[in-house]
């Protein structure tokens, strides 16, 4: 479990780590009868994703405790949390290597390379490429990196949250993408008690929900066009933890509505990011999440790791 405190630590680890990004408001009317609203455009940060935040937070904890390994570290990924801890390894001088599925957009293994990483393709899902990280962590010392499932990955993530309260003051509710749940876990520990928070599936990857509904984190079924960043077949502990406790509400959205989101996004606002991010997006703009009247609503878009050929 994570509270508000491990997110403050956060940030002032981060501190010059780490890009403010920016914000920017829709249209008025565009969801109506929402008031205003936000994008938070959080795929401008380092690596094209908010994933460097948990990764500098991890290496940086270890570091303080005497716990980073000269061996580096390891980490398994669908691409975009692979991404940040080889940007943050590089930037703090160690190794890293990264597990990522045989499926995992070229794009994302391209920079994964040109930053530094080792990178190894294992299995069609991320779970499989988490296995063998695992193992090759254990066998080898390095420090093993979960792209959502540990406290100091979503602390850091969380940072996001103490980062857009500073810029928009007066919030009722946080949209954003979920997969495995480590940027929903610290989001919503960071606005626990101010802002409420939801997070958007795919009909086809509803680790969030599913555990909701069944009462405990399981194992589901991984597919759909979204699966490269949001594919983890289950949600995090500790973001069921944080949902339980912090009221999380879960909204699905279908691929198509997220294809449709994606392309009103660069049509509209000129902005190309992957489908995972769109999703948040595809919430508002499709109906799945119907805003109260005069609701102020910031939308997460958290990565855009992704070949924009297709909007042009």
């Amino acid at each position: 479990m994570i509270i508000r405190a491990d997110v403050e630590a956060a940030t002032r680890r981060l501190s010059g780590r780490v890009r403010r990004t920016p914000v920017a408001q829709v249209s008025p009317g565009m969801f109506a009868p929402a008031g205003q609203v936000w994008l938070k455009l959080e795929f401008m940060q380092h690596t094209g994703s908010f994933k460097p935040r948990g990764a500098f937070n991890r290496m940086l904890a270890a570091a303080q405790c005497g716990e980073l390994p000269a061996q580096g570290v390891i980490a398994a990924s669908g691409g975009n949390a692979g991404l940040g801890v080889a940007y943050a390894a590089k930037s703090l001088g160690i190794a890293a290597e990264v597990y990522v599925p045989t499926t995992a957009p070229t794009v994302k293994v391209t920079k994964l390379v040109a930053l530094g990483a080792t990178v190894v393709q294992h299995g069609i899902e991320y779970a499989e490429a988490y296995e063998a990280a695992t193992k090759r962590a254990a066998d080898t010392g390095a420090l093993l990196c979960h792209a959502y499932d540990h406290p100091e990955i979503c602390a850091g993530q969380g940072t996001v949250a103490l980062e857009l309260l500073d810029q928009v003051r007066e919030l009722d509710t946080v949209v954003l993408a979920v997969g495995g749940g480590g940027l929903m876990a610290g989001i919503a520990t960071a606005l626990e008690g101010r802002v409420a928070v939801v997070g958007v599936e795919p009909e086809t990857i509803p680790t969030l929900r599913t555990a909701l509904a069944t009462g405990r984190p399981v194992d589901i079924e991984v597919s759909g066009i979204a699966a490269d960043s949001l594919g983890a077949r289950r949600i995090g502990t500790i973001a069921y933890e944080v949902a339980i406790r912090a009221g999380v509400r879960s909204v699905l959205v279908t691929d198509a509505a997220i294809i449709a989101a994606r392309r009103l996004l660069w049509d509209h606002h000129r902005i190309a990011i992957e489908h995972g991010a769109a999703a948040a997006f595809a919430a508002l703009n499709s109906g799945a999440y119907r805003p109260a009247a005069g609701e102020r609503i910031m939308i997460l878009l958290c990565g855009a790791n992704t070949d924009p050929t297709d909007l042009v």
